[in-house]
């Protein structure tokens, strides 16, 4: 009876083990919240958010099963323009002082092959809830000299603004639009280990 309640209990203790959830973090001094959109068809602007809040949550060591939270603060946007960041923030695009936050809250990720993974979850803009597919490669985990363990991930992917109501158009004589419909991300994420 002993041995068998001692095999219980390292069997409890390896299931517990084995299942235990890891928490992360971004380590913000070390991530880049990015996105471009086209202007007047030849060029490209970037920005970037330079506030906003992360978690990851994953019972494996591949991040296979992880559950991803994201916010950022839309008072934070950054174009290296004054005038065109206050233009962002008004109500011809997020309208900040009604919507001060950008969500998204992950559904799933899935690795697809290697180091290939597809993140799809719920992308809140405004008052506008969507379902979004992004592209996500994982470039691996390692120990940094000060005994913190880091984990690399590279995330891709393509929203229309105008399914969100950032609904400002201007057109050009040419006919075509002086900021593009379609904005993309270029998110660069830097984890830090938790428990």
């Amino acid at each position: 009876m002993k041995a068998f309640k001692t095999g219980l209990v390292l069997s409890l203790f390896l299931f517990i083990s084995t299942n235990a959830q890891t928490t992360w973090d971004f380590d913000k001094s070390h991530s880049k919240i990015g996105f471009e959109v086209t202007h007047l068809v030849i060029t490209d602007v970037e920005g970037q958010f330079n506030s906003y809040e992360g978690t990851v949550v994953s019972n494996n060591e591949d991040f296979s099963d992880a559950k991803i939270n994201f916010t950022a603060d839309i008072n934070s946007i950054d174009t290296d323009n004054e005038k065109r960041d206050g233009h962002l923030k008004s109500d011809d695009f997020f309208n900040a002082e009604k919507f001060p936050k950008l969500t998204f809250v992950g559904k799933s990720f899935k690795k697809v092959d290697g180091k290939n993974y597809k993140l799809v979850g719920d992308l809140t803009i405004r008052d506008i809830t969507k379902e979004v597919s992004l592209d996500v490669k994982y470039a691996g985990t390692v120990t940094d000299p000060w005994g913190n363990v880091k984990a690399g991930f590279n995330v891709t992917g393509a929203i229309n603004r105008f399914d969100y109501n950032l609904k400002w158009n201007a057109l050009m004589e040419a006919g075509g639009a002086v900021v593009g419909e379609e904005v993309r991300f270029d998110i660069d994420i830097e984890l830090n280990k938790k428990s």
